[in-house]
């Protein structure tokens, strides 16, 4: 996923059980095909080329079957390992927080929720019947992906919809070449976590 075309497109699938989406570029190309999967204790993902799923890209797996202060790591097709996000533990309640690792363990790039009022009332009127039906619509989180001096390299926002889960990721600032693919693989392990709210 070098040279990516911004804005990218996340698309979720709502006929099919498993969770998966279509990544695709400012052109409507797909550059991934995402799919977790199902009955799977730790979080085992597999990013495709393309729908067909007949050429595997990246592999992300979970270092524990709790996802507070998991780290997810990234395995190219030789598998590799060559960097990870983390979810930041008991503060991912409050606000969402992921850190992005590379290859040499160190800290390149962070996550965070924008306005972290949109998850709180995201969860109180989702409780509600009928009224939760509508949450979709109105509470859409952003999120900032930040590097280690507080500059936003993209942003990714949820779009408005009642059924089908739409993401949009717009790039800011500049990133090395060599980072797109931790930074992409980040935000498609992120949305995995964070779906089920909106």
């Amino acid at each position: 996923m070098q040279n990516i075309q911004f804005p990218v497109q996340f698309d979720f699938k709502i006929s099919t059980l498993a969770n998966d989406f279509t990544a695709r570029d400012a052109n409507g190309e797909i550059i991934a095909y995402v799919r977790q999967k199902m009955f799977k204790l730790k979080e085992d993902i597999e990013i495709f080329s393309d729908e067909s799923r007949s050429e595997v890209l990246y592999k992300i797996k979970a270092d524990r079957w709790l996802d507070f202060s998991a780290a997810y790591s990234f395995y190219d097709q030789e598998g590799n390992e060559f960097g990870k996000v983390a979810r930041k533990g008991w503060r991912s309640l409050w606000k969402t927080r992921y850190q992005i690792i590379d290859e040499h363990q160190k800290k390149q790039y962070e996550i965070n929720e924008k306005n972290p009022w949109v998850k709180v009332m995201d969860g109180i009127f989702g409780e509600i019947p009928i009224l939760s039906f509508f949450t979709g619509y109105v509470f859409n989180p952003t999120y900032l992906l930040t590097d280690n001096r507080f500059n936003t390299i993209v942003t990714l926002k949820k779009n408005p919809s009642f059924f089908g889960k739409s993401f949009t990721i717009d790039k800011i600032g500049n990133m090395d070449n060599d980072d797109d693919d931790r930074i992409m693989l980040s935000l498609m392990m992120m949305i995995l976590l964070e779906r089920r709210r909106g």
